[in-house]
């Protein structure tokens, strides 16, 4: 059952109802784009997990730019509160209504605007689904720098938003860095057009890395300009289990080594998260009785170049102990069999997870070595009072995923697991969040890995760009006190 604010202590901030004139305002602006029916408004103000509820009473779908300068324009005049919403994948409560804001969202703002084959530079509307865009581009001969879970529903606008990173951030790095240009509008209506496609542009401050990661609280996303690398011409699969996580680490340093330039993904995942796919979505693991699992990819140019490297690593891997059992696939037929089943392994144990109970999901940066002690104190600290204790993630990253899943939502459980598990990440300097964001869930402990003064500094960049409040309110930052 999903949690309203109530839950969390919170009031509604003084920000006016919504009136008659003010739907005449929005239907005249954007006619038969105006959902007030509260069974279709249902679906837009619960998360994806179910875990969180606002009582929005309307949505507006605008198309164009210039729309959603006139809605924020209006909604700042009348201080009316905000709630900016791309595919509403998201996992910490940020893209839906903590109360009654007005939701706006980017769900018809989907074309492409351009590309260009010689740069692989990418414009298009925020609205545009990432997989949608990724057949796009592989007509093209080019891929998206990032790839998600989601993203057969998740929108480029929400990803940069949240500065999503996903399972390739290891070959292609974060959206800081390939984002090159954004277009946005302010709180107050006025449409800021940082839209650029150059590589390289120094002059003066970098605008745009201000609203990446920002989660709409600065300004809603309306395009973006992104870098686009070549598809690569041979991909290779392996899913290998591994005796203990010591060899996961060990596996992976000679990994990178011995692959290099075309390692572009190192997942690993526990027993656990494996037990959970094959029970609740009756998936099958080739590779069985290992309490670890990791699953590489490369991708290159040269296929014989690369299953030569990866053949040799295999060996290594192997005939040192590091590896016990594996399967790969290195030919097209089987990678397309293997990209259904291997990949389906990894990217649906969160969906699996929904399926055990009640989750409560943690997503964390920490030192690689630290990683998985978190999950095995977890584990120790909870006991029999939650269901299952997993972890899984991006290694090569230093992102784990910690799951928990009990029976059903209890506080006292909530308060066995936090603070500690930010207190724990904090003292071994992790980060509470490494991809999901803020949002609404843990905003509160921002101050396990951020020093008050950029805290501080972060909200007079909000009061700046949004002095009455009114972009995704309750979201990102700690109430000021």
């Amino acid at each position: 059952v999903a949690l309203t604010s109530e839950r969390y202590g919170l009031r509604r901030l003084p920000f006016s109802q919504l009136t008659r004139s003010d739907l005449a305002f929005f239907e005249g602006l954007m006619p038969g784009r105006v959902v007030t029916d509260p069974e279709e408004l249902k679906l837009f103000n619960v998360d994806w997990l179910k875990s969180v509820r606002g009582c929005s009473k309307l949505m507006l779908k605008p198309q164009t730019t210039a729309e959603v300068s006139q809605v924020l324009r209006y909604c700042y005049e009348r201080n009316l509160a905000v709630n900016p919403q791309g595919g509403n994948t998201g996992l910490v409560g940020g893209s839906v209504p903590v109360f009654d804001e007005i939701i706006l969202s980017t769900a018809l703002m989907n074309r492409i605007i351009s590309f260009d084959k010689v740069s692989g530079i990418l414009v298009c509307q925020a609205g545009c689904i990432l997989e949608k865009l990724s057949e796009y581009l592989e007509q093209q001969g080019f891929i998206v720098p990032l790839d998600l879970g989601a993203k057969g529903s998740c929108h480029i606008g929400g990803n940069v938003a949240t500065n999503a990173g996903g399972l390739r951030l290891l070959r292609y790095g974060s959206l800081r860095g390939t984002v090159l240009g954004l277009e946005v509008v302010l709180a107050d209506g006025s449409a800021l057009d940082c839209l650029a496609s150059l590589r390289k542009d120094n002059t003066g401050y970098d605008l745009k890395q201000l609203f990446i990661g920002s989660e709409g609280t600065l300004g809603v996303i309306t395009a973006v300009s992104i870098l686009c690398p070549q598809k690569p011409k041979a991909v290779n699969l392996a899913f290998l289990g591994c005796q203990s996580f010591a060899k996961v680490l060990e596996t992976f340093t000679t990994c990178r080594t011995m692959l290099g330039e075309i390692l572009s993904a190192y997942e690993f995942m526990d027993e656990k998260c494996m037990e959970l796919v094959e029970r609740h979505l009756n998936l099958s693991n080739p590779v069985t009785g290992s309490p670890f699992y990791v699953l590489i990819e490369t991708s290159g140019s040269n296929s014989t170049h690369d299953e030569e490297k990866l053949t040799n690593f295999l060996e290594k891997s192997m005939t040192s102990g590091l590896v016990t059992d594996g399967t790969v696939a290195t030919d097209d037929k089987k990678i397309k069999a293997c990209n259904l089943m291997l990949w389906s392994l990894r990217e649906r144990i969160t969906e699996a997870l929904t399926h055990d109970g009640y989750v409560y999901k943690y997503d964390l940066s920490l030192p690689v070595a630290k990683l998985y002690e978190l999950v095995t104190d977890m584990r120790a600290r909870l006991g029999q009072s939650a269901k299952n204790v997993v972890g899984y993630g991006h290694l090569g990253d230093g992102n784990l995923h910690l799951n928990i899943t009990a029976e059903s939502y209890s506080h006292s459980l909530l308060d066995a697991i936090e603070p500690f598990v930010y207190e724990w990440t904090a003292r071994h300097s992790g980060s509470i969040s490494a991809e999901h964001g803020l949002g609404f869930k843990k905003k509160q402990f921002i101050q396990y890995t951020k020093p008050n003064e950029a805290i501080l500094l972060m909200q007079r960049f909000k009061a700046m760009l949004d002095p009455k409040g009114i972009l995704n309110p309750y979201k990102m930052l700690p109430c000021s006190r």
